[in-house]
């Protein structure tokens, strides 16, 4: 049976999240869910936070494990003893930045590869910052996040959100 982990920051998880994870037990027969640490990213939720919303989100998914990490991500793969990653690309741009990724990694570790999986088509536009932009502005986030990260985001912001000063920008979503 072939392992695979699947790491990101998952800051929060959505529902894209969630559908590339199904997608990757049809193909392996266990998965891990490798949630980063990120600092640098400046991650709204801690990493106990995030790793806890990955587990209530993904609760009956058989051969499922979740774990959080902070260091290098081969060094996981090895411990986790798997050898193939998982990454998910929604467009172009997304393929870059990873294809990147995959060759350091693979350079790091010879026998590690990675699978990159395409999000069903109505996931193909959601990422976690724009989520969190939504939330901020108290938007619907209504089939975007699992039912516990939309609870969470609620708690943070409030149900009106949080406008953010406008120094701050954003990616365009916006009250007026």
């Amino acid at each position: 049976m072939r392992r695979a982990i699947y790491p990101g920051t998952f800051d929060p998880v959505t529902l894209g999240h969630i559908d590339l994870m199904e997608r990757a037990l049809r193909i392996f027969g266990e998965l891990v869910v490798a949630v980063s640490a990120s600092p640098g990213k400046r991650p709204l939720f801690s990493l106990e936070e995030r790793v806890a919303q990955v587990r209530a989100a993904t609760v009956g998914m058989r051969q499922l494990e979740v774990v959080g990490f902070g260091g290098l991500l081969v060094d996981l793969v090895r411990a986790q003893r798997a050898h193939v990653l998982i990454k998910g690309l929604r467009a172009l741009s997304d393929f870059e930045y990873e294809f990147q990724m995959a060759l350091m990694n693979r350079k790091l570790d010879p026998d590690l590869e990675t699978a990159f999986l395409m999000p069903s088509e109505k996931y193909t536009y959601l990422n976690s910052t724009v989520v969190k932009e939504l939330a901020t502005l108290g938007g619907d986030l209504g089939g975007l996040v699992p039912p516990v990260v939309e609870e969470a985001l609620r708690q943070r912001f409030g149900p009106q959100g949080a406008p953010r000063p406008a120094d701050e920008g954003g990616p365009g979503l916006s009250r007026d």
